[in-house]
């Protein structure tokens, strides 16, 4: 086994033997016939091509289709590491609402001068037509992954907030699927938490966030774009595991002032619309006039209080880097506490001081879009090259409100199998969270992403990373 002892890692201790969460698998892994797992891992790799575990790969001459790598080495969080992090998630996803509710109402914060106005003014994700206007319950981000790292044996960071569309949660449910499937033995010698529970919790908590003129049995769909989006296959997935119907656009309508889809039977009423579609797309006579992917005029039924849609558009601002620097001071503001999570440093480039530290500092650090995902059109200082760093110098000084850049972090690995045995690889962690009138549900663990190459800190599957399953234990 290969040991390595900086950056933080959280199998192994620094001068030898392994930490308390993976004891129990060192010992079954020490035991195990390499061959036998390399033939398993060929198994899982199947088992995901037949039931059609892809995602599209964008920015390429076509879009294609690939397989998101399987690492059967599964990552394990202590029941103590979980709770102090599921402590800071539900405070930040509960601020992260407060924050929403308050700048398309009373805007406090703004008055206060916590945040800048020109930040939420001048920013694409915020939409007039929300103003004035609250969700059922007051439920804007009815679900969010919080992008979590690790630095050390208590230093985890906030490494973005995803309360606009979220993804990544079947990979989650179908990764913990594989390793029951093929290594159930393991489950009877670590007593794991269990995953499986999520659609079922979604949809009892999107119901809960009906709007107020419900039918008697709640009615929810999930809205996409597409079989060409990216993510349709969770989309689809999440349809069949939540028994409710898949629909795009063309299927919607306008009905006596509700949107009802379209069946058999003639046209049902939609309570609750789960839409994996952005904002711009969502509603042709209110947003982008061309877009064939939403409903016209849901909007207008949305503020008539006749449909719950999930997240709330403009949601999307809480995602914005820019205000990511911000959230110490969103925290503390709405809840009256310090944050338990840190975030990581920020620097603004809209800023000229901190553009111009940030161009002479451009090989240390990582510069992302305010508005960006996926791990596209970032930069990764210390993985670049010159001409790179040059390219990325003129866009920087072209666009500096575009931007944000953050310290290179020495995330913490998680070993992956290869041949040669375990080798580390660096990680972060996309815990899920459903928010409704009736409280906060974590899902305990999340989804792991890690870097297949040696050395890398890009985890997205859109740059050539892997995913685990994540255990958090009982006790």
């Amino acid at each position: 086994m290969e040991t390595r002892f900086d950056p933080f890692d959280e199998m192994l201790l620094p001068q030898s033997g392994v930490r308390a969460p993976y004891s129990a698998y060192q010992q079954w892994f020490s035991n195990e016939d390499p061959s036998r797992l390399g033939k398993k891992a060929k198994e899982a790799e199947a088992f995901f091509r037949r039931t059609g575990i892809t995602f599209n790969v964008y920015g390429q001459a076509a879009a294609q289709e690939r397989l998101i790598p399987f690492d059967l080495v599964p990552r394990i969080i202590s029941n103590r590491e979980w709770t102090k992090l599921s402590r800071g998630i539900e405070q930040r996803v509960r601020a992260i609402n407060m924050f929403l509710h308050d700048i398309y109402n009373r805007q406090e914060i703004l008055r206060a001068g916590i945040v800048p106005v020109n930040l939420i003014a001048n920013n694409a994700a915020f939409l007039p037509q929300m103003m004035g206007f609250s969700p059922p319950g007051n439920v804007y981000t009815h679900i969010v992954g919080t992008d979590i790292v690790r630095t050390g044996e208590d230093d985890f960071f906030v490494l973005e907030d995803n309360a606009r569309t979220p993804s990544g949660v079947s990979y989650m449910l179908e990764n913990r699927e594989t390793m029951l499937q093929m290594f159930p033995e393991l489950f009877s010698q670590n007593k794991v938490k269990p995953v499986s529970d999520y659609p079922k919790n979604l949809k009892r908590s999107l119901a809960a966030c009906a709007p107020r003129n419900c039918s008697d049995k709640c009615t929810v769909a999930i809205l996409t774009p597409g079989i060409h989006n990216s993510a349709y296959f969770e989309h689809s997935f999440l349809a069949d595991q939540m028994g409710v119907e898949l629909v795009e656009g063309h299927d919607l309508r306008v009905v006596d002032g509700h949107i009802a889809m379209r069946t058999t039977q003639g046209y049902k009423v939609i309570d609750v619309l789960y839409r994996r579609v952005d904002d711009d797309y969502l509603d042709p006579l209110n947003f982008k006039p061309e877009s064939m992917l939403g409903v016209p005029g849901i909007m207008d039924v949305y503020r008539a209080g006749n449909i719950t849609i999930a997240n709330a558009p403009g949601t999307g601002i809480a995602d914005d880097k820019a205000l990511y620097s911000y959230m110490p001071e969103i925290v503390e503001f709405y809840t009256g506490e310090q944050a338990i999570l840190k975030n990581v440093t920020t620097y603004r480039c809209s800023e000229a001081d901190t553009l111009k530290y940030v161009l002479e500092n451009l090989a240390e650090l990582v510069v992302k879009e305010v508005h960006g995902s996926g791990g596209y059109g970032m930069l990764v200082g210390p993985a670049a090259s010159k001409k790179e760093i040059a390219v990325f110098a003129e866009k920087l000084k072209a666009n500096p409100a575009n931007y944000i850049a953050q310290p290179t972090l020495s995330l913490s690995t998680v070993p992956i199998f290869v041949k040669k045995g375990l080798s580390p690889r660096h990680v972060d962690l996309r815990p899920f969270v459903l928010v409704s009138p009736e409280g906060i549900d974590i899902t305990p663990g999340g989804l792991t992403r890690v870097a297949l190459k040696n050395g890398s800190l890009v985890v997205n599957s859109s740059q050539g990373g892997g995913t685990k399953d994540t255990w958090v234990l009982e006790d």
